[in-house]
């Protein structure tokens, strides 16, 4: 529908955003619905005897109007006041998108003139950005916050410090953050981070708590530049989509962070091609559901093609049609510098149709390192998780992807006592785990979330105890398939890519391979070389450098390593061929 006035256009978006920001209903004038309005097609004009627009503006609500309509300027448009100089302390928890989220909302408060510390003592600001996905994430929030309060307390005159809550909590408990810890100014959700300088300002002049925890269905922030907070480091994060449709019965993603929507995928070449150009060896693509990326961002994306999913797997909604995948991405990513290896991180498995597998297999700057969340090893706790799959078709998957990716590495989640696991179901588990052998898992009890499907429909019946009990013997698992597992990259040849010096001996340097494992290795003086041939020339590696590795023993987890060469990624896919 197209308004013939700028006014009207206008009046439209100032009423239906006034929806959103003060979370109410606004009576529309009836000037939306009236019969005298004309409404007309793009170039259509309106004949000389049809009132003008402002008298119908002012006929259905003089209240709101008493200046000339095209000089209103809505609440959330209006400019605010710059604080040039107020300083803002940050604490992410959580996963890695939360560390991305704080770097999007410092992006967003560094152009309002706030400068960033490291000395919580000279914050004016503290913003924790928060996890809720377990009970023991937000436990250390309300820990912190414990403490947080005792310090504004402390400088009550001032009025400094402002503390905000941001993410998933702040969305799923926004009134206990409140009223719980009255320390609280400012609490932002996941999709409101754009709002952090009106919030501020407002909590500045008030001294009630500003909130906005409004779940957007467009918001990816592809026009903001996050500004990284370790400048030094040789590795990125680049957010590709946020929110999640899968919907899995324990998980509260779908709710603190909303339905899935994609990045446009130029704004993510030219993130990676910034980064790229100021010397990261390392770009880890991410997403609450990673690898169902899909770009409708733009009329050529759009296709009859349906989304791929791997074969057995299924989802709870309609199949999803047109638009550019993962695998289109990973190929366009790939491809902006052959010296940058690309990982992605957190994927589903049932969005591991063949062509992701290909591109992984062939680019030699896509690691070969998968995250495969298997979250249960038995057919009917997965069938409760509404996972879309079963154990049968996830063991035939991870097989498939062990022939079909030479020297992969896999990596998983796990969740030990879900609503209704018996013992049998988790010795299942335990034989998925030793079946597949994983790299690397990432295990937790279960906690039951408000919102969630199971939290209506399923009881949390599985007593503390024999959580904790199941959970130490599924790491025991892991820990048992490690000793396997590791013994066997003794005497491979290995590209490290240096991270610095190791937490635990300032004479060896610590980095990963391909695999992304923890390699160790001395900090000697390598020689350089031409291709892979060694020259006459030595010095010490440096964060970011790719060193060839000789694997010589293991530490605990961690691989131990002779440096023997510097290398570029290019010429150790070429000389060097083989698989870990």
């Amino acid at each position: 529908m197209y308004y013939s006035s700028r006014s009207t256009q206008l009046l439209l978006h100032y009423s239906f955003k006034q929806c959103f920001v003060q979370r109410q209903i606004v009576k529309v004038p009836k000037l939306f619905v009236h019969h005298s309005v004309p409404v007309l097609s793009p170039n259509s004009k309106l004949s000389s005897s049809v009132p003008d627009i402002k008298e119908f503006i002012l006929n259905s609500n003089p209240v709101l109007f008493n200046e000339e309509v095209e000089d209103i300027v809505p609440p959330y448009l209006r400019e605010i006041p710059f604080h040039v100089g107020k300083k803002v302390y940050f604490e992410a928890y959580g996963c890695q998108m939360n560390v991305n989220d704080s770097e999007y909302a410092w992006a967003i408060l560094q152009k309002k003139g706030y400068e960033r510390t490291n000395d919580i003592t000279e914050a004016e600001v503290i913003l924790l950005v928060t996890c809720s996905i377990r009970d023991k994430a937000e436990e250390k929030i309300w820990s912190r916050l414990h403490a947080l309060k005792k310090l504004k307390q402390e400088s009550v005159k001032s009025g400094f410090p402002k503390i905000g809550i941001l993410g998933c909590m702040a969305e799923r408990l926004k009134k206990e953050i409140v009223e719980k810890q009255k320390a609280v100014d400012i609490v932002a959700g996941p999709d409101a981070y754009r709002d952090l300088p009106r919030l501020l300002e407002e909590c500045s002049e008030n001294s009630t708590a500003t909130i906005n925890v409004m779940l957007s269905m467009d918001e990816t922030y592809a026009d903001i530049m996050p500004v990284r907070f370790n400048e030094k480091s040789k590795k990125a994060f680049v957010s590709i989509m946020r929110g999640c449709d899968n919907m899995c019965s324990y998980c509260i993603v779908p709710f603190t962070r909303g339905r899935e929507r994609s990045r446009p995928v130029s704004s993510i070449l030219e993130e990676v091609k910034t980064l790229s150009d100021k010397g990261i060896k390392e770009v880890t693509l991410l997403g609450q559901n990673v690898n169902s990326y899909r770009d409708i961002s733009e009329s050529h994306h759009v296709s009859e093609h349906t989304t791929s999913l791997a074969k057995g797997f299924k989802t709870i909604y309609k199949p999803k049609i047109g638009g550019l995948r993962f695998a289109d991405l990973l190929d366009k990513v790939s491809l902006i510098d052959p010296e940058m290896r690309i990982r992605f991180t957190s994927p589903h498995p049932k969005d591991f149709p063949d062509e992701v597998l290909q591109i992984v297999k062939d680019r030699s700057n896509i690691c070969k390192q998968l995250h495969m969340p298997a979250q249960s090893g038995s057919t009917a706790i997965l069938e409760k998780m509404r996972r879309g799959y079963s154990r049968e078709d996830y063991l035939e998957l991870a097989q498939k992807i062990r022939n079909f990716i030479p020297g992969v590495t896999l990596s998983s989640d796990m969740i030990a006592g879900f609503c209704g696991e018996t013992e049998f179901d988790h010795k299942d588990t335990l034989s998925l785990m030793r079946e597949v052998k994983f790299e690397n898992a990432f295990m937790f009890a279960y906690s039951m979330r408000k919102k969630t499907h199971a939290y209506h429909k399923m009881k949390d019946d599985v007593p503390h105890d024999v959580k904790n009990r199941r959970l130490r013997e599924i790491i025991d698992c892991y820990h048992n398939n490690l000793t396997e597992i590791l013994p066997k990259h003794i005497g491979k040849i290995q590209l490290v890519l240096v991270d610095g010096t190791s937490k635990k001996s300032k004479i060896e340097l610590l980095g990963r391979n391909d695999g992304n494992i923890k390699v160790v290795f001395p900090d000697v003086d390598i020689f350089e070389t031409v291709g892979c041939v060694k020259t006459e020339y030595k010095r010490k590696a440096e964060p970011g450098d790719y060193v060839v590795v000789k694997i010589t023993d293991i530490r605990g987890f961690t691989l131990l390593g002779e440096p023997l060469s510097f290398v570029s990624l290019t010429d150790f896919s070429t000389y060097y061929p083989s698989p870990l």
